[in-house]
């Protein structure tokens, strides 16, 4: 599971921060923070071989601009474009005599992401983590939309409505995304490429004061939007 995954990958960063943290450009935690990137065993951001950043679960944009990545925050490696500018820039040099302006460089590949909200009422039946054909066919439009890409990771997280115990719903968001998860593969995307973990109720769409009362089946259908299989899809792709 990509939850086991994650607390796996904080452990090796955290053995190996106590012996890099002063590196140039090693991560530099304070109390309270969270890892937002996967990170090496010497404090430094794992990348792919197209020079992509993964993100953790505990990625937000709070946590890309309040952990420091030597002098910078860790955003500014990962996910510069969604960073302020001024965090990104170190101070200004002083002036130097004009030179001639180098030729502009080729175009490289730039990240592409794109994250998608599958309905579970399409992918799948209610309490159910079987796809349905109608979510089937969403993943088959899923898989030819991405073949322009060169595709780095998939990410499918699950999600269950606030019927039942925490512990249910947790195993259902996560049977949710392992059948997301074994459908790709089954399609052709590599296993390696693909990472599925639920998180049961603790995301929901619907509002404290939406879908209020007992279990019924107005009810049910207004908690809809909660039942739901996030799949977020980072490649890359020429300018």
């Amino acid at each position: 599971m990509f939850n086991r995954t994650k607390q796996s990958l904080l452990l090796v960063t955290l053995l190996g921060l106590s012996a890099s943290a002063f590196a140039q450009n090693a991560v530099v935690l304070k109390p309270g923070d969270v890892i937002p990137y996967v990170i090496d065993q010497r404090g430094l951001v794992a990348k792919s071989g197209t020079g992509l950043c993964w993100r953790t679960g505990y990625w937000t944009p709070a946590a890309a601009e309040s952990v420091m990545y030597g002098q910078f925050p860790i955003g500014c490696e990962c996910d510069k474009d969604l960073m302020p500018k001024a965090k990104c820039e170190p101070p200004a040099p002083a002036a130097a005599p004009a030179a001639k302006p180098a030729a502009p460089p080729a175009a490289a590949p730039v990240p592409a992401g794109q994250k998608v909200t599958l309905s579970a009422d399409a992918l799948f039946d209610f309490d159910k983590a079987d796809l349905r054909p109608e979510g089937k066919a969403k993943l088959d439009k899923l898989v030819a939309d991405i073949k322009g890409i060169k595709l780095e990771v998939i990410i499918g997280v699950g999600h269950a409505d606030r019927f039942g115990t925490d512990a249910y719903n947790q195993n259902l968001s996560e049977k949710r995304a392992q059948a997301v998860k074994a459908y790709l593969v089954s399609k052709g995307i590599k296993a390696n490429r693909v990472y599925a973990e639920g998180k049961g109720e603790k995301q929901p769409v619907t509002k404290p004061d939406q879908c209020k009362g007992a279990k019924s089946k107005k009810v049910i259908d207004c908690l809809q939007p909660d039942r739901r299989v996030d799949i977020e899809v980072i490649g890359t792709k020429a300018k």
